[in-house]
């Protein structure tokens, strides 16, 4: 299908790839994973437009390979009055009324054969495409990510998520030899993440899908790629099984670690001794024994290089440490009214205690992100911050937050950053590092530019965090940190997220969106109403307690209890194979 050899490559400011291999073999489903920044849009642009770049390596594909690509990034024309099944339909009409016309043109030639080779081209494109079904197959997909009802609404009035799914449909109903998503979960709804698990599962043709969702990772592959450090590591398997056999492999490598370093310890004691005795005594014996030495020596620290799958870079997330007053109000509205489109958000009521925790959580396209704006701007009659509070936000639109023209050392100076040693110092603890500070935070990925907003607003007094889906972009580890630092944090936070492992984990209460109002109901009751709506329960239950082993496997690898860890990493493995 598709093979990577010895590829290498890099920007001026950063290299991504050293001398990578890897193959996608036919009818495979790939998920390409990696922390934020390490370059999987950059590769998997680089396998659809090699023509693009100048690299070394090879990327080996066969010339009649066709590959789809559906973006993270969807742009819809909100004139576009046009069925859901028209939509679906169109590429292949088009092909149809181009084969027409072209027929008409033959007719009417007095020499047919330079039109001959159009046709047939035209022919072999439809017959890729089982353009004779695609009637039947647009409705089959339909069915597939249950999506049957909408086959003949306006694609205007569908939802941001919806029609992010019929991007995908329209490329999977294309029959692509290798089709490629970007990140397609992100801000989908808890209904559309489960449609696009269907969509997924149910499609026939090879897959590379970058993501970050645990659900998906845990459901949907069997294949993985990990890029990480400019390396790829390439596991036939799932993802619960590459990430119980990289858990070991650390393990392995930490004890031969420790085991190198006492040596290391006991060689550099050799060396010094020689070395003293080497001032006093004019001997080649002993000169050729500390050169023996110290020889060795470098050859153990050489060994002690870490492996780029093993020990990956993990953000130290640190929000405000603030001291709230709790049980008093900080933010309250009051009979919030707002129109979007053709929805309305009517008589919203609620009240935000400091210290409490609360998510706003509803499908796509019901207004939550238009409410946060609102109270963002603080003019709003219904809307009352507390007067002198000290608020922070993040933004899912992440250039109204930050000028994105403006290179990652500027942006910083602008928080009150003095020099670019103590922002070096700083973001590191965030996996901002080395030349990524010079780039423009244009030139970042999603998931940067996310971790740049947190640190921003970890630098603040901040009393009140007003999140946007926080976790969009960033990968498993970045995630994973910033639902502890929500849990550890003193002040109040109002996000919008349609991630259940934050919200379940983090939020004190859920307001949940429907019927054009708002609800309050207990983080309990949200579980149990995902569960039953959308989400196997067993699994999530068993997805907790596993997110809860690897968090004391962490805790256990940082205090070097390497005997706790491979009892827990055995017991992670048990469970997974529930």
């Amino acid at each position: 299908m598709i093979q990577v050899e010895k590829l290498s490559y890099g920007f001026p400011a950063k290299d991504l790839y050293n001398e990578v291999s890897f193959t996608l073999e036919m009818g495979q489903h790939c998920a390409f994973i990696g922390s934020n920044g390490a370059g999987k849009s950059t590769l998997v642009d680089m396998m659809i437009h090699p023509d693009k770049y100048l690299y070394d390596g090879k990327i080996i594909k066969d010339e009649r390979c066709r590959i789809g690509y559906a973006s993270q990034f969807v742009v819809r024309d909100k004139e576009q009055e046009c069925t859901v099944f028209e939509y679906l339909s169109e590429r292949f009409v088009e092909n149809q009324q181009a084969t027409a016309a072209v027929c008409e043109e033959m007719a009417a030639a007095e020499d047919a054969e330079p039109l001959f080779e159009k046709y047939q081209a035209l022919l072999d494109a439809f017959e890729a495409m089982d353009g004779e079904h695609y009637e039947n197959n647009i409705r089959k997909q339909l069915y597939s990510a249950g999506m049957r009802e909408l086959e003949e609404t306006r694609v205007s009035q569908l939802s941001g998520g919806e029609y992010k799914l019929l991007q995908i449909m329209r490329e999977m109903l294309l029959s692509p030899n290798l089709l490629v998503l970007d990140e397609p979960d992100v801000f989908l709804d808890f209904e559309n993440l489960n449609r696009l698990c269907q969509l997924i599962n149910g499609y026939d043709g090879t897959l590379l899908v970058v993501t970050h969702n645990r659900y998906l990772l845990n459901h949907c592959f069997n294949k993985i790629l990990h890029l990480e450090n400019g390396d790829i590591q390439e596991y036939d398997g799932s993802y619960t099984e590459y990430r119980s056999a990289q858990l070991k492999e650390k393990l392995k490598c930490k004890r031969q670690s420790m085991e190198d370093q006492e040596e290391i310890e006991r060689t550099e004691k050799m060396v010094d001794i020689l070395r003293k005795r080497a001032t006093i005594l004019v001997n080649p014996v002993i000169g050729s024994a500390v050169n023996a030495k110290q020889t060795q020596l470098d050859r153990l620290r050489a060994r002690q290089i870490k492996a780029p799958f093993v020990e990956l870079c993990e953000p130290m997330i640190e929000l405000p440490a603030v001291e709230v007053e709790t049980g008093q109000p900080i933010l309250s509205i009051t009979d919030y009214h707002a129109s979007f489109d053709e929805n309305l958000l009517e008589q919203i009521h609620f009240e935000l205690l400091a210290g409490e925790k609360v998510a706003i959580v509803g499908a796509n396209g019901t207004g939550k992100t238009t409410l946060m704006r609102d109270i963002l701007k603080n003019n709003h009659p219904s809307i009352h911050i507390r007067e002198n509070t000290s608020y922070g936000c993040l933004s899912q639109l992440q250039g109204e937050n930050i000028d994105e023209t403006k290179t990652v050392y500027q942006v910083m100076e602008n928080v009150g950053f003095e020099t670019r040693e103590s922002i070096r110092a700083y973001l590191g603890s965030y996996c901002l590092e080395g030349d990524t500070l010079k780039q423009k935070v244009s030139q970042l990925s999603g998931g940067e530019k996310n971790l740049l907003q947190i640190a921003m607003i970890a630098h603040t007094n901040a009393e009140l965090l007003i999140l946007d889906e926080p976790t969009s972009h960033l990968d498993i580890y970045a995630q994973m940190a910033l639902e502890r630092a929500i849990s550890d944090y003193k002040g109040a936070v109002l996000m919008v997220s349609h991630d259940f492992y934050l919200v379940a984990n983090c939020a004190d209460y859920v307001l949940l969106i429907e019927d054009n109002t708002i609800r309050r109901m207990r983080t309990r009751s949200f579980r149990k109403m995902v569960y039953d709506k959308y989400f196997d329960q067993k699994y999530l239950e068993i997805d907790k307690k596993k997110q809860e082993l690897e968090a004391n496997i962490t805790a256990a690898f940082k205090k070097n209890e390497l005997n706790t860890v491979e009892k827990l990493c055995d017991r992670l493995e048990a469970l997974s194979a529930e």
